[in-house]
Formats: C-alpha cells, sequence, structure tokens
C-alpha cells in the first residue's frame, strides 16, 4: 500500500467534485443539500454511517447505532479482513469495505463515521473526518497527547461536524445521579476527590515470548501500526482494546484507557476546568511480559479549590469500600470528600458517610439532569438538530487533557505546570516538545490545528 498520500490536500470534498467514480448501489435517502461543505439537511433525512475499526468496541457502537431508524450502514473499514468482512456481511445491502480509512472517508454521500481504532489512531484519523464534513463518533481515549487532545477540538469546531467521545457511562442514569447530589450541596465544600482502577494481572501479565514476523493473513501490519513505532506483530495486542493497555505506544497504558470513564464523573459534577499542577509516578515495577506500559501510576493534579487524584495498578485489586469479596478482579471507585460527608460511588452504586451529624436532614435532591437516549443514539440525535452532544471535544479535553499530561509527568519523573488561559505547559521546554506527538514517517501530525481559536 502506498502511504505517500497521507495528508494529502486530496479531500472528500475535492473527490466528490473531480472523481465520477459510480456510486456503490444501496437504497439511500441522501442529505437534502451541502452548502459550502456544511450539511442542511431535514430532520427526517436518513444518516449514511461508516465504521472505521471493526473490532469489538466498533462493533458494539455500531450495533447501538444501527437500531436507530434514520441509520443507513453504508461504509466498513478495518485492516484485517477478519474483522471487517463480517460486518459488510451483516449490512450486505448497503455496506461497501475498505481497507484503507482514507478512501472510506471519500465515499460519496457518507455523512457520519464511528472511529474505534486503537488509541494511536484517533486524532489523525478523527481530523480527517472532520475534514471531510463527517460527524464523528470517536471512541475513547480520545487522544494520547496534550497536543493531539487540542487539535481535535479545534478541528471539530473549524470544520463545525458533531462529535461525541465514547464515554458511554456518561450517559448513565446512575451518573445523573451523583451530578445532581455532588451539586445539591448535600456534602458541603469539597477539597479532595480520589479515583482509582485496579486490578492484578501480575507477574505475567499478557505472556512473554509472542512477537513474531508471521503477519495474519489479510491484514495490514503496517497500516495498523501507522504513526507509531514501527513493533513485531504480537497476536495478543491486537485481541481488543484489553490488551492495547499494556503497549504504551498503541494506548498511552491503562489510565488513559480507563480513567477516561472514572473522572468523567468529577469533573462533570464539580465543573472542573483545568488543572494547573500535575504530578505523577509509576512505573513498570512487577510485570514482565511483552508489552512496556507501567503497571503502577499514581497521580496528584490540582485544581483552584481543590485536589483530585488517581490510581491505577495492574499488580494489586484492593478497592477500599469496593472490595467487597477476597475475590481478585477489577475495582474501581470515586470518593468525593467534603465538608459534611464523604460520597463514596462507581458506576452503579454508592453510598454517604457523614461528618458527624453534619447531613442530619438533608434530602435526596430532585431529578433535574433529563435521561439520555443512550450514548450512541444522543449522537444520532444531535447530527439531526445540529447541537453539539453532551461528550463533545469542547468537554472532553477538560477530562482528556489532564490524563495525557499525567502520562507525561510519569515518563519525565517530575511535575508539571499548566496555564488553563494559553492550554500550554508552562516553565518546561522539554515537556511542551514531548506534548505535540512525532509520527512515524510518512505520517504527519496536523499542527495546523494546535493553536486554533477556542472561540
Amino acid at each position: 500500500m502506498d502511504n505517500s498520500k497521507k495528508n494529502s490536500p486530496f479531500t472528500r470534498r475535492k473527490f466528490l467534485t473531480t472523481t465520477t467514480a459510480a456510486a456503490f448501489a444501496a437504497p439511500l435517502i441522501l442529505k437534502s443539500s451541502v452548502v459550502g461543505g456544511k450539511s442542511t439537511s431535514a430532520p427526517s433525512d436518513r444518516i449514511n454511517l461508516g465504521i472505521i475499526g471493526c473490532g469489538g468496541m466498533g462493533r458494539a457502537n455500531l450495533k447501538a447505532c444501527s437500531t436507530h431508524p434514520d441509520i443507513v450502514v453504508t461504509a466498513a473499514c478495518d485492516v484485517w479482513k477478519e474483522r471487517l468482512d463480517p460486518v459488510v456481511e451483516q449490512f450486505k445491502n448497503t455496506c461497501k469495505g475498505y481497507t484503507d480509512y482514507r478512501e472510506l472517508l471519500q465515499q460519496k454521500d457518507l455523512n457520519a463515521v464511528i472511529i474505534a481504532t486503537p488509541a494511536h489512531w484517533h486524532a489523525i484519523q478523527a481530523i480527517e473526518a472532520a475534514e471531510s464534513g463527517l460527524d464523528i463518533y470517536l471512541q475513547k481515549p480520545m487522544t494520547m497527547h496534550l497536543g493531539e487532545s487540542l487539535a481535535v477540538r479545534n478541528a471539530v469546531r473549524k470544520h463545525d461536524v458533531i462529535c461525541q467521545i465514547g464515554t458511554q457511562i456518561h450517559a448513565s442514569e446512575h451518573y445523573r445521579r451523583m451530578v445532581e447530589l455532588v451539586r445539591s450541596g448535600n456534602l458541603g465544600d469539597i477539597g479532595t476527590v480520589r479515583t482509582f482502577n485496579v486490578m492484578n494481572e501480575a507477574p505475567d501479565g499478557i505472556g512473554l515470548g509472542n512477537n513474531t514476523d508471521v503477519i495474519p493473513e489479510g491484514m495490514d501490519w503496517d497500516m495498523w501500526v501507522g504513526p507509531a513505532r514501527m513493533q513485531p506483530f504480537n497476536p495478543n495486542l491486537v485481541k481488543d482494546a484489553f490488551y492495547h493497555g499494556f503497549w504504551m505506544d498503541f494506548s498511552g497504558g491503562w489510565t488513559p484507557g480507563m480513567a477516561p470513564h472514572i473522572t468523567d464523573l468529577p469533573v462533570w459534577a464539580l465543573e472542573l476546568g483545568y488543572p494547573t499542577d500535575i504530578s505523577a509516578s509509576g512505573g513498570r515495577y512487577i510485570i514482565k511480559d511483552d508489552g512496556d506500559a507501567y503497571d503502577n501510576h499514581e497521580v496528584i493534579w490540582r485544581y483552584p479549590d481543590l485536589t483530585m487524584t488517581w490510581m491505577s495498578s495492574l499488580t494489586n485489586s484492593y478497592g477500599f469500600d469496593f472490595l467487597r469479596g477476597q475475590e481478585s478482579r477489577r475495582r474501581l471507585g470515586i470518593y468525593f470528600h467534603g465538608v459534611n460527608g464523604t460520597l463514596l460511588t462507581d458506576y452503579s452504586t454508592h453510598k454517604v458517610l457523614p461528618e458527624d451529624d453534619r447531613m442530619k436532614d438533608k434530602e435526596t435532591p430532585p431529578v433535574s439532569i433529563a435521561p439520555s437516549p443512550g450514548h450512541e443514539i444522543e449522537w444520532i440525535e444531535c447530527i439531526k438538530s445540529r447541537k453539539q452532544p453532551s461528550c463533545n471535544p469542547g468537554y472532553h479535553v477538560l477530562v482528556d487533557v489532564p490524563i495525557t499530561l499525567s502520562v507525561l509527568s510519569m515518563k519525565l519523573g517530575r511535575s508539571l505546570r499548566f496555564d488553563p488561559d494559553t492550554e500550554q505547559i508552562i516553565s518546561d521546554d522539554e515537556a511542551a516538545k514531548l506534548a505535540i506527538p512525532e509520527y512515524r514517517e510518512p505520517w504527519k501530525f496536523p499542527a495546523e490545528y494546535l493553536f486554533a481559536s477556542r472561540s
């Protein structure tokens, strides 16, 4: 495959006006009109949907979207035919298959795309989809680097596309009730929030000695690696997103994989902006396997009026108040420590521990946040209304940026200072440079989106 066409100005819109390629035959109801590359479709129009990355999470997102009566699945892309072919077969009356996402982005009359590739691909593919005028459902983590996070946010704004980041727990009824509880003031002023995700994969992790030069038939390994550092093929790496977390180049480790779900609640409930100071430590202490990601990570984020912490462990699954038994398994939780009491919660349960009688006569706050139709369905409805969904990149940078900076702080072995107004690391030239990734040739970081307007 010729990767030299990467980052070409040959965009989807130019393709549509300069190419006479035959349209794929399908019973589609198309956008009513396009003005200046921007949809002006009526709410009743069908949405022609594509997917890039046909692994487990992508198929789950596609399944949820395809339940909407206005969705027609018209395109699917994966570099591994073993995963691509079943999706094309499932939607064989309307769906065309691709092994190069750039060709999918050029498909005539495509309206929206799910991007569910490994995290190292997210920034490039999301930005190119935005340039193509496509609305985007982008799986988490949104990005792996500060520069990527800002560039995705800016590209979505510049091209006026609708984008939802795939933190599905944000759509849950439980999170809505926890936001209402925190905002009710029942807990009093909150000075500290603690978050964690732990499990025990020690000492073997995903196993040793599985790197190989034998690539599965029907897989383009060079394209799978894409902008990341080239490495030997490993069958465990490509199983699913769980395994990506053991390799730094393809995930940034387990913190970017899980913290977006967990820290989303305090960011939402407390309406946090950016942290001003980020301090992290950790490393690969115990696990010995084919991967290279840290197995322990401890983070402190300092905000103007509180501190939030994060703990990630792959070597011990102790879950504090969330233990609920002696078995070794994944556990997660969030603590809001207020002057009147502590709220401890996870994805589905919660408990309030009062400070003496300070919460006496405190009433459960009324329901005030409307239910979600589902994270993916919310995105589809927002495509029709042209209003950004709840987890659009303008919101999600407040989740994503602290996470990317926490990984960078750990790598450098020192604290970072961040200016929320300029969105830049300050007083550390090395960190500021490393916050903008260098991609493997011929892929290029789209630096033109780095300093776009925040308005």
